[in-house]
């Protein structure tokens, strides 16, 4: 392993007069530089994994450089990575981490699912900026770390070149951010159940009523939690955030905020309110009062976002949330957008502000929101900076797109730390098949499910399906959601996914791949795929009990199953599941 030179690219910005530091730690050369005087030290805690701390005399940005043979690698797994898991090339640019947005974290994965190369900086607040990717000149796969430094505590830097199964070596990411960060928010049973969203359901077009006639059938169905979304705040039906700021129930729809609050939880369900945190729209009375004091205005979503450097801007954002849930009896928040405060080139802060960075009065913003009550946030704003003020984060938009939802559900559930996993809301035509509701709640079978359809138009069958997978989901929460995970293949997509704990195993098919069966205890395999001839890859010989369902829950076959080493093939419906017992 070594760091070649040409590790910088001609349009990266150049230090002023940099101080160069080479070393060698665990046969990894790292280049350091940085326009101040370097100091490092490195440890390995457990053979394969390092963790450096490069401190300059001074502050001042501090990039840390270094390379790996490109050899069997398959994929590139980044927090921020999309739909895309190839090897990028080198000389893309940069991308960057910070408190808003995205995580400083990324992993080189090679055949059989091995992390060639996982790394990971303890910087989690303010911008961490990365580079990596493939050094055409060398077949290298490189990467370098910059972020502004403080003699105090240096740029902290965690690789794992343990050659473990990828999703480890970012579980002990996860373990080592908390180490570094202190305690997060507990994390309450509600928020790992079952919920229902308004959003896909019913837009804007939001009411008491509508919300009220969805309550019943969704605590009945298996939802524990109600979010209401956009549209509540304002009569306008128009996207855009024009109207937004100010907080206040539409006269019209909510009349009595309280009482409709009252009656949702009275039917069972906790009640969870959206609020877009950085927007003050164009059209509120606010908007003179904020305008000044901004970071940045959207055009295409009429409203600005305001500078949480300053203290009465982030009173007032927080006076708004709070009374929600202090007076209007609320459970829990919707907090979107906070990826909208990373603008490039903010306005230098005035005499008001309290705090230099952005970063740093997102930071206090987060800090004022009222505490114990259910949080969410949303991809791409996943840094684990942001755990102490949250109990769950959602995976970014992607209306009935089963396998992005599935994707970007396990991506979150590598990094999420303590924090709930929750789906994108899933939605489907009226007419659609029960297998394929069922294939949509079994492509997040890994993370909570938010359902947002009229629950009172389903057909029979439907129902059928929700009522079944969602009491599949809350039975198995301990498994699918906190059991050793182990998703397959991140650059075919995650075409398999497993959770165990004990002697449960828990295995979900999104294509014909052969599915491990264990030597002891139970196997459910969901069948999320089209083709319903399921391959077994048995390890020895012995008998099994197997019980087959469909995707409604009927049996569709039940008995022993003798087995022998090898493949064995069982027909299991698409939207369907077997049990194997051994």
């Amino acid at each position: 392993m070594t760091a070649a030179p040409g590790i910088w690219q001609p349009h990266d910005r150049a230090f002023e007069q940099p101080e160069e530091v080479r070393f060698e730690a665990a046969g990894v050369e790292f280049e350091c530089s940085a326009a101040a005087v370097l100091t490092w030290t490195a440890a390995e805690p457990s053979p394969g994994v390092l963790e450096l701390r490069v401190v300059p005399d001074r502050t001042a940005d501090v990039r840390v450089a270094w390379r790996v043979p490109c050899v069997d690698a398959t994929a590139f797994w980044a927090a921020d990575g999309g739909e895309h898991r190839g090897l990028p090339p080198f000389w893309r640019r940069p991308r960057t981490a910070a408190l808003e947005k995205n995580a400083p974290v990324g992993c080189l994965v090679g055949a059989g699912d091995v992390a060639l190369c996982t790394y990971a900086a303890g910087e989690v607040v303010r911008p961490v900026r990365t580079r990596t990717g493939v050094v055409e000149e060398t077949g290298e796969f490189g990467f370098w770390v910059e972020h502004e430094a403080e003699p105090d505590a240096g740029l902290v830097l965690r690789l794992d070149l343990t050659r473990r199964h990828f999703a480890t070596t970012l579980a002990e990411v996860a373990g080592w951010w908390r180490a570094l960060h202190g305690p997060a928010a507990d994390v309450p049973r509600v928020a790992r159940m079952p919920a229902y969203s308004t959003w896909y359901a019913m837009q804007q077009h939001v009411s008491a009523g509508s919300v009220e006639r969805q309550a019943g059938p969704a605590a009945e169905l298996g939802c524990e939690a109600i979010i209401v979304d956009d549209g509540w705040h304002s009569d306008d039906r128009g996207r855009g955030y024009g109207y937004v700021g100010e907080w206040e129930p539409s006269p019209t729809t909510f009349p009595d905020i309280s009482g409709h609050v009252a009656k949702v939880r009275g039917a069972g369900l906790a009640y969870l309110l959206w609020y877009a945190l950085p927007f003050v729209g164009r059209h509120t009375a606010l908007w003179e009062r904020v305008r000044g004091y901004t970071l940045a205005y959207k055009e295409h979503m009429n409203a600005a976002i305001v500078d949480p450097r300053y203290p009465h801007v982030r009173d007032l954002i927080a006076g708004h949330l709070t009374r929600a849930v202090t007076e209007w009896g609320m459970d829990g928040l919707k907090i979107d957008f906070i990826d909208q405060f990373a603008v490039e080139d903010p306005p230098e802060p005035g005499p008001e502000a309290d705090c230099r960075t952005v970063n740093e009065g997102v930071r206090r913003l987060l800090a004022q929101l009222p505490r114990d009550c259910l949080v969410e946030l949303r991809q791409p704003y996943v840094s684990p900076g942001l755990w102490p003020y949250a109990t769950m984060v959602r995976a970014s938009d992607c209306p009935l797109s089963p396998a992005h939802n599935r994707q970007r559900t396990v991506d979150l559930r590598l990094i999420a730390g303590p924090l709930a996993v929750h789906a994108d809301m899933l939605m489907w035509h009226p007419d659609e098949r029960p297998e394929h509701v069922a294939t949509q709640l079994l492509n997040v079978l890994f993370a909570v499910p938010q359902i947002s359809v009229d629950l009172t138009a389903q057909t029979p069958e439907q129902s059928e399906v929700l009522r079944f997978w969602l009491g599949f989901f809350r039975e198995h929460a301990e498994v699918l959601q906190r059991g050793s995970f182990e998703p397959a293949r991140p650059d075919l997509v995650y075409p398999q996914v497993t959770a165990r704990s004990g002697d449960t195993v828990i295995t979900a098919r999104y294509a014909p791949m052969p599915v491990a069966v264990p030597a002891a205890g139970t196997l459910w395999l969901a069948n999320g795929d089209a083709s319903t001839d399921v391959l077994l890859r048995v390890p020895d010989s012995g008998t099994a009990h197997a019980t087959i369902l469909d995707c409604r829950g009927r049996t569709v076959t039940e008995g022993n199953l003798p087995l022998r080493p090898g493949i064995a093939q069982l027909d299991v419906p698409e939207g369907g599941l077997l049990r194997l017992t051994r």
